[in-house]
């Protein structure tokens, strides 16, 4: 996740179709496809984005200050009637559209999906980005901001650009989680095992 860019360096429009024509590839419950994107890149859009999403009185702070260097944004949002309307069709057997009756908000789950096939792509040009929540009080703001209808949901947002140099994130240094603690094989607590020294990964 990078969080600060080169603010005159604009994304090559390809860049950003590619990496949307990616993003709607990534698996959806039902196929439902219940997402949409919000592409901001000009100057007058960020600065809406920004304007409704922080606080005008208080002072930028450092990660603000690098985020607002995206030259482009990209809005993720949810469509849960969609999913809520594919799931009574005859094939799914629902006989409700309770959003309380689903084991998680799916609608959600898959824009997160999208929105990581957004990040690898940007990351396979040699851009950089940064998936961040909008604060929920401000989800409303957004929606309004921009003519999105009301039933949508804010999942969260990603920033693209060309990194600028920055400081690592100081969250960093927690390390990273080992995959014998986090990987149960068979049986929680079970790690899953290591690697044969001797195991070699495939070419290609």
């Amino acid at each position: 996740m990078v969080r600060a860019y080169v603010p005159d360096r604009e994304v090559p429009a390809s860049v950003l179709r590619r990496g949307l024509e990616h993003a709607i590839r990534s698996p959806s419950a039902g196929f439902s496809q219940g997402w949409d994107f919000l592409v901001l890149t000009s100057p007058a859009d960020r600065d809406r984005f920004w304007g409704v999403t922080t606080d005008p009185d208080a002072p930028a702070d450092r990660w603000l200050r690098g985020m607002r260097t995206a030259p482009a944004l990209v809005v993720c949002l949810s469509d849960p009637q969609r999913y809520l309307d594919r799931y009574a069709e005859a094939d799914k057997g629902r006989t409700d559209r309770d959003p309380g009756g689903w084991p998680v908000p799916y609608w959600d789950v898959d824009v997160g999906m999208a929105a990581l096939l957004l990040l690898l792509t940007a990351v396979d040009e040699g851009l950089a980005g940064c998936f961040f929540g909008v604060p929920g009080d401000r989800h409303a703001a957004v929606l309004a901001a921009f003519g999105v209808p009301a039933d949508r949901r804010v999942v969260g947002v990603v920033s693209l650009g060309y990194p600028a140099p920055d400081r690592r994130s100081p969250s960093l240094r927690r390390g990273r989680r080992p995959l014998g603690e986090v990987a149960h094989h068979g049986h929680f607590g079970t790690p899953f095992p290591a690697a044969p020294a001797a195991e070699v990964t495939p070419p290609g």
